[in-house]
C-alpha cells in the first residue's frame, strides 16, 4: 500500500476550482517532485493533503487523500492533529511567515519535541543543536537566543528544514524548501534530506521550480500547469523523452543570454570602505558588551547601465550592503550617488533621491501590505514622488508596469495573499520600477520564481536597463542567473571580500577556492 494516495481531487475556493482531477502517489522511501509554473495549483495541493486551507472558504468537490490507507478528507480535527507533525510534516515556503516572530529559535523548535515527542527542555537542547548543525547553521550553540527577524532569510529557512526534520515524520511535504539557500548549504540539505529518507523510510512530496534539484532528488516527477496534471513519470525519463510540450518549454527555460552590452557611462554609485557592525547585548538589562561585525571592508564602483551581482551562502552580508547603501541600516564608510554623499545626508535630504534608488526585497510575503490591494501596493510610491498625477494617470501607469512584469492587469483590485509566491515577487519588481529609479538593488529577485518566469524577469531587466541606463546591484545565491545578467560580481563569505572583479574571469577562472566550491556546487558537483 502506497504511503500517500490522492485521486481525482478536485479543489475550489467559493466555488471555483483551481485544482482539478489530479492524481498522485507517494511510497514509502520516495521522492515525488510537484513542479510547474507559479499558480499552477501545487502549494495548495500539498496544502490539501495536511487539510491546512482554510475552512469554509475551501471545498472538495471530488477525490480523496488517502494517507496509509485513511481518507483525509472525511478525518476528524483530532484525527488531524494526531498525524500533523507526528505522522506528516511540512517545510513552507516562507519562513518569516510561518516562524512566530516573538519566539527564539530556542523555544520554537523545544515546542515541536515537547509536544510530539515529550522530550523535556534539557534532552532537548542536545537534538536541537545536533539538528541545526546538520542543516547548516554555524555554532547554532550561539544562535538559539535569536529571534527569526535577526537571522538572514537563508537561515530562517533552515530553522524551518531543522523544525519539520526534528519530528522523524513518515511524510515530508517540501514547498520550495531551498529556495532561498546558497548553493553549498543547498547541496547540504538536498544531502540531509536523502540521508534521513533512507535512515526514517521517509516519502517525500517536494514542490519547486528548480529542475537541476528535480533531477538530483526526485524518483518520479508530476508537472501541473493551471490546476491540472500535464505529464507524471519516472524523473530519468520525463527528462530524456519529455511527452508533452508544455514539459518540454519548462525543460528548455533555463536562464541564458549574457549581460547588456556596457557604455562610456560615469560612475553612479561608489562604495569606500563600507563596514557594517551589530550590537551584541547580554544579560536583563541587555546591556552592550560588543560588537558583531557583518561586513567588513567593502569597496567597489557601479556605472550607469552596469550590473553588480553580490553572491555568497546566506548570512554572508549580502542582504546587510544592499540596507547599508540604501541607509535602511547604521554603517560606516563612504556611499557616493552620482555627486551626493549618501553617508552625510539626513533622513530629509535623502527623501528626493529615494525615487531614484528603488529595492526589491527577497520576501515579497513581508514587503507587500496586506491590507492593501496590488493597485494600491504597487501606486503608494507615485503618490509620494508624483504628486501631481491624477487618480487616472496613476491607474494607467500600473496597468502598464503589471503588463511589463507578466502579471494580469485585470487582478490589480486584488490582495497580495491572493496571490501565489512568484506572482507576488512580481508584484514588488512592478512596484520598484514604476517609479522609473537609476539604481535598483535586487535582493533575490527572482528566487521564488520558477524557471520559465525567471526567463522573462532577466529578459525584462535587461531591455529597461538597456532602454533606461539601469544600474543593477543584484543579490542572489543563483549563480546561472547572475552570470546571465551580471558584468561584476563580488564574492563575499562571513562578511570579507573573497573575490571581486570581472563576472566572466571570475566565472572562468576563479582565484579562490571558495569561489571555486561554489561554482562546483551550482553545476552539481556535489
Amino acid at each position: 500500500m502506497s504511503l500517500l494516495t490522492v485521486n481525482n481531487l478536485a479543489v475550489a475556493f467559493q466555488q471555483r476550482r483551481v485544482v482539478e482531477d489530479i492524481s498522485l502517489q507517494v511510497d514509502a522511501g520516495e521522492t515525488l517532485a510537484l513542479v510547474g509554473e507559479s499558480g499552477s495549483g501545487k502549494s495548495v495541493t500539498a496544502l490539501s493533503v495536511m487539510r491546512l486551507l482554510p475552512q469554509p472558504l475551501v471545498q472538495y468537490p471530488q477525490g480523496e487523500i488517502l494517507f496509509d490507507g485513511h481518507n483525509i478528507l472525511q478525518a476528524s480535527e483530532r484525527t488531524l492533529r494526531g498525524l500533523r507533525g507526528n505522522q506528516m510534516a511540512m517545510i513552507f515556503q516562507e519562513p518569516m511567515v510561518s516562524l512566530n516572530p516573538l519566539h527564539t529559535v530556542e523555544k520554537q523548535l523545544y515546542e515541536v519535541l515537547s509536544l510530539h515527542r515529550g522530550m523535556r527542555q534539557e534532552a532537548a537542547r542536545g537534538e536541537i543543536l545536533s539538528c541545526l548543525d546538520r542543516v547548516g547553521i554555524r555554532q547554532a550553540a550561539t544562535r538559539l537566543q535569536d529571534y527569526p527577524h535577526q537571522l538572514s532569510g537563508g537561515e530562517r529557512q533552515r530553522v524551518m528544514i531543522a523544525m519539520a526534520l526534528l519530528t522523524r515524520p513518515r511524510l515530508l511535504i517540501a514547498d520550495e524548501p531551498t529556495t532561498a539557500l546558497d548553493v553549498t548549504v543547498q547541496a547540504q540539505i538536498l544531502r540531509l534530506l536523502r540521508e534521513l529518507q533512507q535512515e526514517l523510510n521517509m516519502g517525500m512530496l517536494f514542490i519547486t521550480h528548480n529542475l537541476n534539484i528535480v533531477q538530483q532528488l526526485a524518483h518520479r516527477v508530476t508537472v501541473m500547469r493551471q490546476g491540472r496534471a500535464v505529464e507524471s513519470q519516472r524523473c530519468s525519463l520525463l527528462f530524456s523523452q519529455p511527452q508533452q510540450p508544455y514539459t518540454r518549454e519548462l525543460l528548455a527555460a533555463e536562464p541564458d543570454g549574457v549581460p547588456v552590452p556596457l557604455t562610456d557611462a560615469a560612475p553612479l554609485l561608489r562604495v569606500q570602505h563600507l563596514q557594517v557592525g551589530f550590537p551584541l547585548r547580554r544579560g536583563l538589562l541587555k546591556r552592550v558588551v560588543g560588537e558583531k561585525t557583518a561586513l567588513h571592508d567593502l569597496s567597489f564602483t557601479l556605472h550607469r547601465g552596469e550590473s553588480l551581482g553580490l553572491v555568497g551562502e546566506s548570512g554572508s552580508g549580502k542582504s546587510t550592503t544592499g540596507l547599508a547603501l540604501l541607509r535602511l541600516i547604521a554603517a560606516r564608510g563612504e556611499i557616493w550617488f552620482g555627486d551626493q554623499p549618501l553617508h552625510q545626508l539626513t533622513r530629509q535630504q535623502l527623501l528626493p533621491l529615494r525615487q531614484r534608488i528603488q529595492v526589491v526585497f527577497q520576501d515579497p510575503n513581508s514587503s507587500l501590505n496586506p491590507r492593501m490591494t496590488v493597485q494600491q501596493v504597487i501606486a503608494e510610491g507615485l503618490k509620494v514622488h508624483f504628486p501631481q498625477l491624477s487618480a487616472r494617470e496613476q491607474e494607467e501607469r500600473v496597468i502598464a508596469v503589471m503588463q511589463e512584469v507578466g502579471l494580469d492587469a485585470a487582478s490589480r483590485t486584488r490582495y497580495p495573499a491572493e496571490f501565489s509566491g512568484g506572482q507576488r515577487q512580481r508584484i514588488a519588481i512592478a512596484r520598484a520600477l514604476i517609479l522609473q529609479p537609476q539604481l535598483i538593488i535586487l535582493d533575490e529577485p527572482t528566487s521564488s520564481l520558477d524557471r520559465s518566469v525567471q526567463k522573462q524577469i532577466l529578459t525584462l531587466l535587461r531591455r529597461l536597463q538597456q532602454q533606461h541606463q539601469l544600474a543593477y546591484l543584484f543579490i542572489s545565491h543563483d549563480l546561472q542567473v547572475v552570470r546571465a545578467l551580471c558584468h561584476q560580481l563580488i564574492v563575499l563569505r562571513q562578511g570579507e571580500v573573497v573575490e571581486q572583479g570581472a563576472a566572466e574571469t571570475l566565472f572562468n577562472a576563479p582565484k579562490s577556492d571558495y569561489t571555486r566550491q561554489l561554482l562546483a556546487s551550482a553545476q552539481g558537483a556535489l
